[in-house]
């Protein structure tokens, strides 16, 4: 089981759509693929499971989600005194593992662990009460069951990204070619082998994935050459800007089972094919 965080602490670079798109190709090639969302703007969990996972002021989130387990981890159950909680925690966790949590995609191979937009109003709790490991041995118990897991995070070094980096093997950074995004990177890069120091020595960036590039513009050539020059481990394959995108976004379908010859599915299918070969 090989396990990889998409991460990046800047939005709009792009998280959701390559976490969900990798995913699909990897499900698509007869790979028992899951997905993780962390973020609570559920963006990868409304991608494949389309209007369920999309709530509103009068719609709540899909459940069970992301939420709900950590939930359970904190074993907080309103109307139950502390000794209770601490009992109904320990019964319900020896008798739960994420696996409850998990719901298929309409897409062979490819199932999915969907957010909630309140999920950050648990990260105190957890923080406080040292639960950082949690998500990591969660999923050991799912050793055998996948063979690729794809965890998408909220664009902040927080709890829930802390947790998925300790509990991965790989991850990738997107990268959208922004003046602002190079600055952030060095930043990132720091956050993540510290974590990799403190919390697990297996963690390796897989490398950075170029996102929104246009070959022809003078401007992203010189910055994805700057990141080069600096030894920053750039992916050769580079994903251009396309309009397919949105529609993929519209229709709840992967670029892979909306397109497959197209040249951005392409694109995503190299990328998929470099970091499976490294």
């Amino acid at each position: 089981m090989r396990t990889r965080v998409v991460f990046n602490q800047k939005g709009g670079v792009g998280k959701s759509s390559i976490t969900v798109n990798l995913a699909a190709i990897s499900a698509h090639q007869g790979l028992k693929t899951l997905v993780i969302d962390l973020d609570p703007q559920a963006n990868s969990s409304q991608y494949l499971l389309g209007e369920d996972a999309t709530y509103s002021a009068d719609k709540p989130a899909l459940e069970p989600n992301i939420e709900n387990y950590f939930e359970e981890v904190l074993g907080t159950q309103p109307g139950k005194g502390l000794l209770g909680n601490a009992i109904g925690s320990i019964l319900k966790n020896r008798s739960k593992g994420l696996e409850s949590y998990i719901h298929q995609s309409p897409f062979e191979n490819l199932d999915v662990i969907p957010a909630s937009p309140n999920l950050g109003a648990l990260a105190y709790a957890l923080e406080s009460k040292h639960k950082i490991y949690k998500l990591r041995d969660a999923l050991q118990q799912l050793n055998g069951k996948y063979d690729r897991i794809f965890i998408d995070t909220p664009p902040a070094f927080n709890f829930f990204t802390l947790s998925a980096l300790i509990t991965a093997d790989r991850v990738l950074i997107p990268f959208d070619c922004d003046v602002f995004s190079k600055r952030a990177l060095q930043t990132l890069i720091e956050n993540v082998i510290e974590t990799q120091d403190d919390h697990n020595d297996r963690l390796e960036i897989e490398g950075i994935v170029v996102n929104q590039y246009q070959a022809q513009a003078k401007l992203p050539r010189e910055v994805v050459q700057q990141l080069k020059d600096e030894g920053l481990p750039v992916l050769n394959s580079m994903l251009p800007p396309s309009i397919l995108m949105k529609e993929s976004h519209h229709k709840n379908r992967p670029l892979i089972h909306l397109a497959a010859d197209h040249k951005l599915t392409q694109a995503y299918q190299s990328l998929f094919n470099e970091i499976e070969q490294k």
